[in-house]
């Protein structure tokens, strides 16, 4: 029973945000040619996940929208592994973090690299390490961010800057 009222549950959230998602799906995952997953298949491989491992039920649109930003992570992640192990070698561009959601071109390695520092990130500081995921892969804006980690925005706005100039560091070195 628990699972059918999580299952209707997930899938009403996903319909609200499909467009949504499909827009911000489509600026994650840059005009890379050797991309293989178009911004509706991201969406929906991310939903597949999503739907099969939830334990609880998404609480709210934001609660949702955060939960699909960790599963386009894992997805794209998970797609740049797989493009990698059969091209070792390639060139890597580095991902680029704005002041928006995304700006880059995103190559196998770019996310492999960023998936990588976003783990060591994790363990200076867990929170910039959210906000990142929040902010790249779900899109979220400042006051649904702060929200969210339950900080103020102006502590997003720093942790922000402070996450993207660690990260820089660590993709450049």
């Amino acid at each position: 029973m628990q699972s059918s009222i999580q299952k209707e549950e997930i899938d009403r959230l996903f319909s609200a945000t499909y467009e949504e998602l499909r827009r911000l799906a489509s600026r994650v995952r840059g005009d890379d040619p050797a991309q293989t997953l178009n911004p509706t298949a991201l969406v929906n491989e991310a939903y597949l996940k999503l739907a099969g491992s939830l334990r609880i039920a998404p609480t709210s649109r934001l609660h949702f929208r955060r939960l699909a930003a960790r599963a386009m992570r894992q997805v794209l992640v998970e797609a740049a592994r797989r493009r990698n192990a059969l091209k070792r070698g390639a060139e890597f561009a580095f991902v680029t973090l704005d002041d928006g959601v995304v700006r880059q071109d995103a190559r196998s390695g770019d996310l492999l690299a960023l998936d990588a520092a976003l783990e060591r990130l994790s363990a200076v500081s867990s929170r910039q390490a959210l906000l990142v995921e929040y902010r790249y892969f779900g899109g979220l804006e400042v006051a649904e961010i702060a929200e969210s980690l339950e900080i103020s925005e102006s502590t997003v706005l720093r942790d922000w800057r402070a996450a993207r100039a660690w990260l820089a560091n660590e993709l450049r070195g």
